[in-house]
């Protein structure tokens, strides 16, 4: 065979490698079966913590998180010891139910175990949020949980029709980064959305100079925000010190417009 021919061969497929690898953005997960619990609901909630790429419906192992803690009125409580371990995506992920008691908003939040990524030469550790009100008591939707990094809304999380604006801050160490990148993503929960091109995976927007970024989600269902950094300390990976991607992560439902 032609040695050109080869050499173009090869970098053709390298290339294809790097794009698809660059399209597919990691997310950590953390799904409720209902972020809205109303006075006749069933005062209960199943939570599953997983850890994927949303919009393909690919799924990867979440080992079990370093920790797992629900924030309300200001008071953090530890309930990793109650998940169990079940599979999203066909992949190990957690699950637990959560009794839901009193009136508020709470923030459940996963902090996972870091996880090497070898196509990214790098350790990953997401900070996934999510917030669920109960029985029409909204207070404490924007309170800040102090994660290493978070994005604190500015639109409540909750009770939002698809096409709303949805604002969020970014933080880092408790400071607003300007300019930060966000990653946004479908949960394509039922595998019925079709992405036109690989640049329509992962929607990409930037933050203002006071870190703040906005966001109109076109249809209802799990949104996912994600703002990456680059934490200051490293990790060692086979005798080398590696970077570690934080992500500040977020997941927002948007609900179907209703009539009569």
């Amino acid at each position: 065979m032609n040695s050109k021919i080869v050499v173009a061969s090869i970098l053709t497929i390298t290339l294809a490698f790097l794009f698809t690898t660059n399209c597919f953005s990691h997310y950590g997960m953390v799904i409720p079966s209902d972020n809205m619990v109303m006075q006749n609901d069933k005062r209960e909630i199943k939570l599953d913590l997983s850890f994927s790429h949303p919009f393909e419906n690919i799924g990867m192992e979440l080992v079990k998180p370093k920790a797992f803690f629900v924030v309300k009125n200001g008071k953090k409580q530890e309930i990793a010891e109650k998940l169990v371990p079940m599979s999203v995506m066909d992949k190990p992920a957690w699950t637990m139910t959560y009794p839901v008691k009193r009136p508020g908003a709470m923030a459940f939040v996963m902090e996972p175990t870091a996880y090497w990524e070898p196509a990214e030469d790098c350790f990953i550790i997401h900070y996934t949020k999510t917030i669920v009100a109960a029985f029409g008591d909204d207070g404490g939707w924007d309170e800040e949980v102090g994660l290493k990094t978070e994005i604190i809304p500015l639109s409540r999380p909750f009770g939002l029709y698809a096409g709303n604006l949805f604002q969020g801050v970014v933080k880092l160490d408790g400071k607003p980064v300007p300019h930060a990148e966000i990653e946004i993503e479908y949960y394509n929960q039922d595998k019925t959305a079709v992405a036109p091109t690989e640049y329509m995976i992962t929607q990409t927007i930037k933050a203002d100079q006071n870190g703040v970024f906005s966001y109109c989600a076109p249809v209802s269902g799990w949104w996912g925000f994600a703002a990456l950094s680059t934490s200051d300390k490293k990790m060692m990976h086979n005798g080398e010190k590696k970077d570690i991607e934080l992500g500040a992560v977020l997941w927002v439902k948007f609900e179907k417009w209703q009539e009569k």
